[in-house]
């Protein structure tokens, strides 16, 4: 019975075991990921045998003096200059993000943001590592050839989105055949209350999230609500489902992360405090028994208490409200890339970062990113899902997006991306 529920894809009840995690890798460590997922190693007494960073040195340097890991990578570009910095400090200092990932460790973090996360992603699972993932590109972009890679090398996911942990909390012990949907929250970002017309926002608006602390890039996504379009793509490739059953919510108090309605009617919902280091902490803890393809949810022991929350009082109130897809198009350009599948998510990520970085050096408006996002949908080049087509179309991708935002786009005040 053991073998056909583990061959099954279904989230296996009463399997429960301690992770026995006594060791990490973090790549991304001087991330708002890498630094959370730091602080909770700190706190659990966990060894960090090997990190990966990019350029901010100094931080780094104070990470390697504090965990002292065996294996450090950088970005090609600063290699001499680590070196030099690290010296004496017992590191090997590399510049190869998937050598760290592959690694010893208990468990590899990749909080490396961007398609620059997807190689040392396959390498880990390759290697048959259990990876706490909080790179969404690897299951929006890629997410059958990561499975390929958690199948050839035995490699195990669990996700680290506060979104993503909540789900598989809510459906351990639970048979995804019973799954009617999947429900993901969104805080709705600074702007859900208004102005009505956004094409005259600020980056510096777009930055003030109300409720989480974290990237800038993440930030203005979610002010966008492109964040949560990709969560929702991210979502259906984790858990196995048609994005059909995968719904959003807006919940301005940001308390209840995610929620699964069952065929029955009932709902599940995990919910807590806005501190990123309680869903780090639960996808390290579950990984080392965590998903080798879409739908495999096992439980897992939980450790010790997170930053003092074990006393969180359950009070206030609760808002919850559908989604604007007027003023809030990113959303639904999501669904269509998904939808769409093959090369698709891959052009939307790529034109979404693109977007993103002109309209924070004030090239474009912020309205002109969903219009930027949806002219690339529209050229999107057909084809099957590869490596080498991932990266062609991303290549692709940004040229076009450049090439929009340098012409068209150039200087906008909010008019658009013209055909």
């Amino acid at each position: 019975m053991k073998r056909e529920q583990a061959e099954s894809g279904a989230a296996q009840p009463g399997t429960a075991q301690s992770s026995g995690v006594q060791s990490i890798a973090v790549l991304g460590s001087t991330g708002s990921i890498g630094t959370q997922a730091l602080d909770v190693a700190r706190g659990r007494g966990w060894q960090v045998t090997a990190l990966a960073a990019g350029r901010n040195l100094e931080l780094l340097e104070a990470q390697v003096r504090e965990f002292r890991p065996g294996l450090v990578s950088v970005e090609q570009g600063v290699l001499g200059e680590a070196r030099a910095r690290l010296a004496g400090l017992g590191a090997q200092v590399i510049a190869d993000p998937s050598e760290v990932a592959a690694h010893r460790a208990d468990v590899t973090v990749n909080a490396m943001s961007g398609l620059i996360g997807l190689a040392p992603t396959r390498a880990a699972l390759e290697a048959g590592q259990a990876v706490a993932l909080a790179t969404k590109e690897a299951m929006v972009t890629a997410a059958h050839l990561m499975w390929q890679a958690a199948a050839v090398g035995g490699g195990r996911v669990v996700p680290v989105d506060s979104e993503h942990t909540g789900m598989f909390q809510c459906l351990t012990g639970e048979d995804m055949a019973d799954v009617a949907e999947l429900i993901l929250t969104a805080s709705g970002g600074p702007f859900r209350l208004g102005p009505d017309d956004l094409s005259g926002v600020t980056p510096e608006q777009a930055l003030r999230h109300p409720s989480w602390s974290m990237g800038p890039k993440v930030t203005l996504d979610s002010a966008t609500l492109l964040n949560k379009g990709l969560e929702v793509m991210e979502c259906a490739s984790l858990y196995g489902l048609p994005l059909s059953q995968v719904g959003v919510v807006v919940h301005p108090q940001s308390i209840v992360h995610a929620a699964v309605r069952y065929r029955d009617g009932s709902l599940k919902a995990q919910f807590g405090p806005t501190d990123m280091r309680l869903p780090i902490a639960y996808a390290i803890d579950a990984a080392p028994t965590g998903m080798r393809r879409p739908g495999d949810v096992r439980g897992a022991r939980r450790g010790p208490e997170v930053a003092s929350h074990g006393s969180w009082p359950l009070l206030g109130d609760w808002e919850f409200r559908a989604p604007d897809l007027r003023r809030f198009p990113c959303l639904e350009l999501a669904y269509r890339a998904g939808n769409a599948g093959g090369l698709a998510p891959v052009v939307l990520n790529a034109a979404d970062e693109v977007a993103v970085d002109a309209f924070l050096a004030g090239q474009i408006g912020f309205m002109d990113i969903p219009r930027l996002i949806e002219r690339l949908l529209d050229e999107t080049p057909g084809g099957d899902l590869t490596w080498d087509s991932l990266n062609e179309a991303d290549a692709w991708a940004r040229v076009r997006a450049r090439e929009l935002c340098a012409g068209s786009l150039g200087n906008s005040t909010g008019s658009g991306v013209r055909a």
